[in-house]
Parts: C-alpha cells; sequence; structure tokens
C-alpha cells in the first residue's frame, strides 16, 4: 500500500467516525473509497487541479444581482470544477442556477455558501439570523445550537453542503474593521463554547462547518479584503488566546477550516507572506501541531491581502504549497491551474501532494451526500427558509437585550400612564418602535437624523422643557463596524448628552454596543444590538417591565462598563438591600467571617451565599477562589456541581408535575414502569418508598470499579479517548465510555442486593431509578424534560446538566482532582462517577446551576407553585410532598426535612431555628439548599469543598459552616419573632 493510499484509507474512517450525520450515517469505508476512486479515474491532470477550486457564482452590482453561471459552467465543462460559493441572488433564482450546473456536471459540485447569519446573509428573500455579537449576549449556548441546526436546515433544503461559519475569532480589539460584530465576543471561553454548539447544530443536521479565520482574525486594525494586517504576537500569546477556539473546535471535529490572510511574524516571517499561504501556518501549525485533519479552505484569494502581493494564480500555488486542500475565488481558473502545473515540474509540488487533496475532497462530497445527488425543490422553498427564523429571532433578542447601566432612581419599567417623550436619533420619521412608544404611552416622538445639526438639536431640546416623566432616547441606523465613530454625528452625541443633563433618560443602542462609548455615562442604558421590528418589541415590552433583561455585555464598552455588564431586571424575584428584604444587613455581615473563616481553614476555595425573604434577594455574595491557586475568583454567577441536590431539584419535581398530571402514581411499583425490572426483587417496590429512601435498596454501587485496574486505571476496552458509534459516552475529557456498558449498571441495579423493607438507607439508587420512571413516562431524557418543564419558562439559563454545552468552562467551578478512574481534574464534568458513566444525566447527580438561577426554582416552590407570572406547579402537591411522610426517618417525599426532635439535638440539622416545614437537601460537593415555609425564606450555599482532593475533605460539615450561616440569617430576620425551637414533629 502506497503513503498517498493509507493516508486516504485513514482519511476515510476518520470521517465516517466524526459527528456530522451526514458521515456517520453513510454506508462502510470500502464503499466509500470504491465511489472516491471511481470518481477521481474520471479527472484528468488539470481536472484533478479544478476540483480543488472554489468559484464565485454571483455577485451584487449597485442594485442588481449578476450570476457568473454561464462562465462558471464553461470551467465545470472544461475543467469540472469542483466548488461553487453562493453570494447575492434570491433562493428560487440560486436553486435553479445550482439545478442546472449540478445536472451539467460530470462530477457533484461542492456547494458553499459564506452564510455567518445563516442564508439570509446571502439570499435577498430569507431573514437573516441574528449577529453572532448578538448571541454572545445571550448567556445561552444552547441557542447557538438551535441556530445552527435551523442554519444546518437552510443549507440542506437550498442545495448547499459547506457554511464557511462560524466565525471564531475572538474580537479583542474594538477598532477591528472586518471582525467586530461577526464575532460571539472578546472572552476566548465563550467564544469557543458558543463557536462549538453552533457548528455541532449545522453538522447534526449533515452540513459542513467551517472555523474561521484561523489563527485568529481579532486582533487588527486593518481590513484584510483591502490590505495585509499585521499582529505582532508571540506563539505564546496567540496560542493562549487566538488559538483557544480553533483548538476547541477541533477537539470537538470541526469538518473545515478557513485560513485568515494575515502577516504573523512569530509564525512566518517571510516578508508580506498571508498565513492562508503559509506553510509554516497550514501545515506546521494546523496539522502537524494542532491535529487538524479536515478539510482546509483558504480565505478569498481574490482579496487585496493576498492579491496585492501574489497576483493571479501564484497565489493558488502557494496555498497549495501552504498545504491547503480548497481555493477559494481564486480568479484566474485556466492561468491558476498552468501555474500549478509548473509548480508541480519545478518540484515546488507534486502530485501525490494534488491527488491526495483530490480525494479527501472528493470523500467529503460522498461523506456530505453527494453520491446521491438530487434536485433543489423549489416549491415553497422562500417559506421553507424562513421557517424558524423569527422565533430563534425573538428567542435570541428576549436573553441578549442587556440593561448596561441603572441609575437608583430608576424610571424602570415605565408605568403605564407616564407622559414620555422618545427621540430617535439617526432617525427622520417614524419607526416600529416609535410606533409602539405611541400605541402605549401616546409618547411624543422627535427625531434627529445624522445629518441635522444644532439648530434641530436646540429646538428638539425646547420641546423636550414640557412636563415629561422619562425620556427615551434611541440610537438607530448606526453602521455596524466602527469606521467614522458608527456614522453617528458628533451634533447626534452633543444631543444625547443635553437630554441626559436634563431629563430622567433610559437610552437604547439598537446596533453594536461598541457605539455605546458614545453614552456611556448615561443613567440608565440599553444594549439592543440590533435595530429591526422584533428588537423593537423585545426592548418596549423591556420598558413596559413585561420582559426582564438577561444580556451580559460580550465586549468590553468602556472601562467603567467591562466584558460581562449586564443588570438583572427580574421584579417578580428582584436582587434588593438587605432591609428590602426584611433583613438586617448588619446582623449578616456575620456571615462573611463565617464564609472567609471557611475558607483560611481550608473547607472550600470558595462559595456563594444567596438569601431571600419575602420573595426578595437581600443578600447574594461571592467569597473565595475557584480552587486554591487563587487565580480565578468566584462570582456570584459562578456555576457548581449540585451533586445530590440534582435529586430535588431536577428528579423530585418531575415526578411532582407527572403525579398532579396523573401521569405516575406514586402508588404503584417501580416495576409498572421500568420493564427492565419485571421479574426481579426490584419490580415489587413502591414509588412512595422509594420517594422516602425506605425501599431497601443499596445506598450506591460503585460501578466504575468494574472498568478500571487495581492501579485505578481503566481497562482496556471500556473507554475510547475520542467519540465513535461504539463509544460515545463522555465521563470525562478525553474519556468515552462504551455505549452497551450503560445496560450492565442497569443490570447490576437490578441484582444487586435488596434489604428490608420500611428501614431508612439513603440511596443514590432510589433517584436513578425514579430519574429512569420519569424518562418513561415522558419519552424524554430527563435533562431535556425538566429543563424545558421548569428551567427555561423561568429563565434558569444556567441550571443543566452537561455544561459544558451551555456554560464557558471559566465559570465553572471544578471539582476533584481524580486520583482513581478518570484520573484528572474534573470541571464541568460531573464529579459523581456513576452520574459520568450515565453520560451525565442521572436522577441522582449530574445537574448545576449558579445560585441565583436555582434559588428561583425553591422561590416558585414557596409561592406555592408560582413565579414570574408562570405556574408550574400546585401548591397542593408542594405540600404534599414537602411535608414528613414517615415513622423512621426525618424525609418529606424525595425532600430533606429537619430532624423532628431538632430543638433537643446538640447537632441540630440542619439548623437550630428551622420551622418544622422548613424542606431542602446538601449536596456531597459543599451545596446546600433549604426553603423555610413558615418565614418565606430561601437559603443557597454553594461550594466546591472537594476540590482538589475529594471526598475527605470534611471540614465544611465539622466547622458548622453551612448551619452557622442559616442561624446568621434566621437571626437577622427583621420585624418579626423569631423562630423557637419547636420540640417534637409528630408525622
Amino acid at each position: 500500500m502506497s503513503n498517498t493510499t493509507f493516508r486516504l484509507v485513514l482519511l476515510s474512517a476518520l470521517c465516517i467516525s466524526t459527528t456530522l450525520k451526514a458521515q456517520t450515517i453513510k454506508r462502510d469505508s470500502a464503499l466509500a473509497n470504491q465511489w472516491v476512486e471511481k470518481s477521481y479515474k474520471k479527472l484528468s491532470r488539470r481536472q484533478k487541479i479544478a476540483q480543488l477550486m472554489v468559484l464565485r457564482l454571483s455577485e451584487k452590482r449597485g442594485k442588481d444581482v449578476v450570476f457568473f453561471d454561464k462562465e462558471v459552467g464553461e470551467y465545470i465543462k472544461k475543467y469540472k470544477v469542483g466548488s461553487v460559493c453562493l453570494f447575492q441572488g434570491n433562493s428560487i433564482d440560486q436553486a435553479k442556477v445550482l439545478n442546472n450546473l449540478q445536472s451539467e456536471s460530470k462530477l457533484p459540485l461542492l456547494v458553499c455558501i459564506d452564510g455567518e447569519t445563516g442564508l439570509g446573509m446571502r439570499f435577498g428573500d430569507v431573514t437573516p439570523f441574528p449577529d453572532q455579537l448578538t448571541i454572545g449576549a445571550t448567556g445561552d449556548a444552547d441557542i447557538a445550537y438551535q441556530i445552527g441546526k435551523a442554519i444546518g436546515l437552510q443549507c440542506k433544503r437550498a442545495g448547499i453542503q459547506v457554511n464557511y461559519a462560524p466565525v471564531v475569532d475572538i474580537n479583542n480589539n474594538p477598532n477591528n474593521p472586518v471582525i467586530n460584530f461577526r464575532s460571539f465576543g472578546e472572552d476566548k471561553y465563550k467564544v469557543a463554547l458558543y463557536g462549538t454548539r453552533i457548528m455541532k447544530g449545522m453538522q447534526d443536521e449533515g452540513i459542513m462547518a467551517c472555523a474561521k479565520h484561523f489563527p485568529g482574525h481579532g486582533d487588527v486594525a486593518v481590513d484584510s479584503h483591502l490590505d495585509l494586517p499585521v499582529i505582532n504576537k508571540s506563539l505564546d500569546q496567540l496560542d493562549s488566546l487566538e488559538l483557544y477556539p480553533f483548538k476547541a473546535m477541533i477537539k470537538e471535529n470541526v469538518g473545515s477550516m478557513m485560513v485568515a490572510h494575515l502577516y504573523i511574524p512569530a509564525i512566518d516571517t517571510t516578508h508580506n507572506q498571508a498565513t492562508s499561504l503559509s506553510k509554516n501556518n497550514v501545515t506546521g501549525l494546523l496539522r502537524d501541531q494542532l491535529k487538524f485533519s479536515g478539510i482546509t479552505f483558504t480565505d478569498a484569494l481574490e482579496m487585496k491581502g493576498v492579491a496585492k502581493f501574489y497576483p493571479q494564480g501564484e497565489a493558488a500555488v502557494q496555498s497549495l504549497i501552504a498545504g491547503n486542500d480548497m481555493l477559494c475565488l481564486p480568479g484566474d481558473v485556466k492561468g491558476s491551474i498552468k501555474k500549478v502545473r509548473k509548480a508541480i515540474r519545478h518540484d515546488k509540488l507534486s502530485w501525490d501532494d494534488i491527488n491526495e487533496k483530490v480525494k479527501k475532497v472528493l470523500l467529503a462530497k460522498y461523506n456530505l451526500g453527494l453520491d446521491t445527488l438530487k434536485q433543489i425543490d423549489t416549491l415553497n422553498i422562500h417559506q421553507d427558509l424562513n421557517a424558524d427564523v423569527s422565533r430563534l429571532k425573538q428567542l435570541t433578542y428576549e436573553k441578549a437585550i442587556t440593561l448596561v447601566r441603572q441609575d437608583e432612581a430608576t424610571v424602570l419599567p415605565l408605568k403605564s400612564n407616564a407622559k414620555i417623550a422618545y427621540v430617535g436619533v439617526g432617525l427622520e420619521k417614524d419607526n416600529h418602535f416609535a410606533n409602539l412608544l405611541r400605541e402605549q404611552y401616546n409618547a411624543d416622538c422627535y427625531y434627529f437624523s445624522y445629518k441635522d445639526d444644532s439648530l434641530k438639536a436646540a429646538t428638539i431640546l425646547q420641546n423636550l422643557k414640557a412636563n415629561y416623566d422619562a425620556v427615551v432616547i434611541g440610537m438607530h441606523k448606526y453602521t455596524k463596524y466602527p469606521a467614522r465613530n458608527f456614522g453617528v454625528s458628533n451634533a447626534a452625541v452633543e444631543l444625547m448628552h443635553q437630554i441626559e443633563q436634563q431629563k430622567n433618560t433610559i437610552t437604547l443602542a439598537f446596533g453594536n454596543p461598541y457605539a455605546i462609548k458614545n453614552i456611556s455615562e448615561a443613567k440608565n442604558i440599553v444594549a439592543c444590538y440590533e435595530d429591526d421590528s422584533l428588537m423593537h418589541n423585545v426592548a418596549a415590552q423591556l420598558l413596559a417591565g413585561k420582559l426582564t433583561a438577561k444580556g451580559k455585555l460580550p465586549v468590553t464598552v468602556t472601562d467603567k462598563l467591562p466584558y460581562g455588564t449586564g443588570i438583572l431586571t427580574n421584579y417578580y424575584f428582584p436582587i434588593v438591600k438587605a432591609a428590602e428584604a426584611g433583613l438586617d444587613s448588619n446582623a449578616l455581615a456575620k456571615i462573611d467571617t463565617i464564609a472567609d473563616n471557611a475558607i483560611q481553614k481550608g473547607a472550600t476555595p470558595g462559595c456563594v451565599v444567596l438569601v431571600a425573604k419575602n420573595g426578595k434577594v437581600g443578600f447574594y455574595k461571592a467569597y473565595g477562589h475557584m480552587s486554591y491557586d487563587g487565580k480565578e475568583a468566584v462570582t456570584t454567577q459562578s456555576v457548581y456541581d449540585l451533586a445530590s441536590v440534582t435529586k430535588i431539584s431536577a428528579t423530585n419535581v418531575s415526578v411532582m408535575k407527572l403525579y398532579e398530571e396523573g401521569k405516575l402514581d406514586i402508588n404503584k411499583t417501580v416495576g409498572d414502569y421500568l420493564p427492565w425490572l419485571k421479574g426481579s426483587d426490584k419490580a415489587h417496590l413502591k414509588l412512595f418508598d422509594v420517594l422516602l429512601h425506605q425501599a431497601g435498596l443499596v445506598s450506591f454501587i460503585p460501578f466504575y470499579k468494574e472498568t478500571i485496574d487495581a492501579q485505578g486505571k481503566p481497562k482496556p476496552g471500556f473507554y475510547h479517548t475520542e467519540p465513535d458509534q461504539l463509544y460515545s459516552i463522555r465521563v470525562a475529557a478525553n474519556m468515552y465510555m462504551r455505549n452497551d456498558w450503560i445496560d450492565t449498571m442497569k443490570s447490576r441495579i437490578r441484582t444487586s442486593k435488596l434489604g428490608a423493607p420500611n428501614k431508612y438507607v439513603y440511596s443514590d439508587n432510589d433517584f436513578i431509578l425514579l430519574g429512569k420512571i420519569v424518562e418513561q413516562v415522558t419519552g424524554m431524557p430527563l435533562n431535556d424534560y425538566v429543563r424545558k418543564t421548569f428551567y427555561l419558562p423561568l429563565g434558569m439559563i444556567s441550571t443543566t446538566f452537561k455544561p459544558l454545552e451551555h456554560e464557558p468552562i471559566n465559570t465553572i467551578a471544578p471539582t476533584e482532582n481524580e486520583k482513581f478512574f478518570r484520573l484528572q481534574q474534573m470541571r464541568g464534568d460531573v464529579h459523581d462517577p456513576g452520574a459520568a458513566m450515565f453520560g451525565g444525566v442521572a436522577g441522582h447527580a449530574g445537574l448545576y446551576s449558579n445560585a441565583y438561577d436555582l434559588a428561583q426554582l425553591y422561590q416558585l416552590l414557596l409561592n406555592g407553585g408560582e413565579l414570574n407570572g408562570v405556574r408550574l406547579l400546585k401548591k397542593e402537591t408542594i405540600d404534599y410532598f414537602t411535608a414528613y411522610h414517615s415513622d423512621i426517618s426525618r424525609r418529606g417525599l424525595g425532600f430533606d426535612k429537619p430532624e423532628k426532635n431538632n430543638a433537643t439535638l446538640k447537632s441540630p440539622y440542619p439548623s437550630l431555628s428551622v420551622s418544622p416545614q422548613t424542606f431542602g437537601h446538601t449536596g456531597f460537593t459543599g451545596i446546600g439548599v433549604w426553603a423555610d415555609p413558615k418565614y418565606n425564606l430561601l437559603y443557597i450555599f454553594m461550594s466546591n469543598r472537594v476540590n482538589p482532593d475529594g471526598g475527605d475533605n470534611n471540614k465544611l460539615s465539622s466547622l458548622n459552616v453551612r448551619s452557622d450561616i442559616q442561624e446568621v440569617i434566621y437571626k437577622a430576620m427583621l420585624g418579626e419573632e423569631k423562630s423557637k425551637p419547636t420540640g417534637t414533629v409528630s408525622k
């Protein structure tokens, strides 16, 4: 076997095992190779070179769209050009042109599009999805995944196989003239996460994604369309920042990469040689060091950053020498082929190089479904392509809109009878937002375009002297890029400043948030990110208090408005000063001492404490660091592994919901719901007893022990470092368990020793079974059911299983540095080994959350099942499940409760002053959640006490950290009788 053939076989195996549906559903590699070889043999040498070219199919000239289908058709007939890229045109015209070209081509064309915001970025009759910067403001990576899937469906419908998206450049230069709003933001962790999620969405629909622009185009001040940008950074600097998202994309099996036109001397000192043409960059860095084996596309070779120094076909030659597979928009096809052949004759390239690339591209075509080409159906194509855009835009906008600054004497939300003036900066007449304000408030509207002068400003200022309760300022129609201050005139900036000095104002920036620098000292600022009717609707709802601001700035606007700025405006569960919640701030200050002492004595590296009273958060504070190295501070938004708090926060509330809907009878048996337990001694166990931990199940089963050797290392055959069809269950980074071991684990539960009934044994297996019952009844995975039913309706964005799919890793607190089984630092993969082996989703563990989001669920329970105008449970259900139900333990149905004789105990649980109505749970990782209906009081304690050495650190309990803080909270209650020991409580 030749070296080239061997590499082809290896590539085929790799491609077929990736996450791309279009690849995994394909037949075996032998059939793939057969199709590739058959297609390859049809090509002459010139045609082989042409297979590596991507030609432009259309462009806009003035107001008209011009198609090059005739010219491209001739190139296809003569040279069998391999690929085309769609640009401007409507959906029907694009489909007709593609159908004609595909029917004329002897080999199927690989159809590409530069569609970062979906087909709407190019198709005139399709609405674009939100900009990536808008998505980056949401704090919800699941939105990126949903948009990725929707873009994938668009591409499939339009006959497209490759989308040149997402942009994973980190926009750390606010003056970037070419990336900017096209990036997810300036944080490498968020860019990496959101990039991988949107990529997975597309590739799950069988469309090849393309991470761009390698090795990172974010820190430039020159547009590579016009010249060659220079980045003077060291390799270490690049590796720590720019390369981070690309490495994440490679790890998650992105199908292709687009290489940027940049000059980076640290990578290649060849004068004026773009990274796209650099062998050091493409082969040395991307291929050899980062181990990327997918398709590489050059950025457009017609761009001045390359064409200025490598005219005509020279750029094509140098791109192939560098190691690229596909040449985007090479310009002169005939001349490029001629110069490539010349380079081969002069030993700068070899036919082996070309042949390998051609077969690689043919294999990609096969795995993307081009072996069975179908004509694009033009019937209803416009409607189909727009089908899901508005819904996803609305969802994105609602989660992205950001309250950047709020004055203490805020006028938000606007009262329905308020007298309002609206100043539309950048407008000459009414727009949709102005009409909404007229309808809602009978607002007086004034307009100031970027062409207007100080005389027009003086007139507006004079009119605003009327007795208005508030003035709403809207910045509209400014440009997306920073050149010339986004097109915002000095007169417009001065007008906004003068209005600010005279009136109560709310300023909304409908566009690129970097432009907020113009009004950064305003009293109340809202970043709206985009300027269309859907965002106008969302902004109007925010002003009226019908919608809460959830977004965070994805970039730094000024030193005073840094990345991550965003004020939560949850009017139904507000964060207020302690006294407003009925709490004494001086008394609560003792929490600082307890938390600091716990950290100093090594009970936990950091923690978060939240206290809510009467439906208001009166104390919410973070302490310490993520780990003992002190490098990453804990914030109130830090996300923790909830461990056993999963039981009540996911499984138990799901059981309660299904119980009250009549879909689950807790007086029935486990065997009634789980067929795989029928015939076993577990089948007869009543769900009522399972909920009370008195059904006789063993406390836990160490499933992992069968898969490791005596040294604690995984045995061969159980785990792979990369996922494939047989090993897809992630238990940790670079560790995927074989799929069939789930059945073995269920078998171990089935055959586990059953203890005596009516004996309290706290058991993880109780809730593993209950989680499986929820899945059986609902037909949904537990994580999907609880997220859809509880978390999303309440806006609990951070509350999720498998947090690495939803949260940037730097927001997640690390747990144990595991010295057995997984042999690594756990961060974002569930600490509990059993839950990990169930894929990170189990009834007893696996849930993550920040404190505030989790608090919303328990405030809903305290409220009798309603919060934010959303009712999810009945009060009767909550009262029933949270009451005492056992003669032999303190348990409620699923919930933990205080000891019944708390007042007489040396160590009362969870603390002395709690009322008997209290319910909650603690978690092995250092979590505590307690809700007391008697006082409408909620206490949440988040920590990662198991970091770094695991469960042997018991200082959190021995120092009484959680219970001492809880006692401080009860003593801090204002204006009512404090809780007193209540003696014995009967069932």
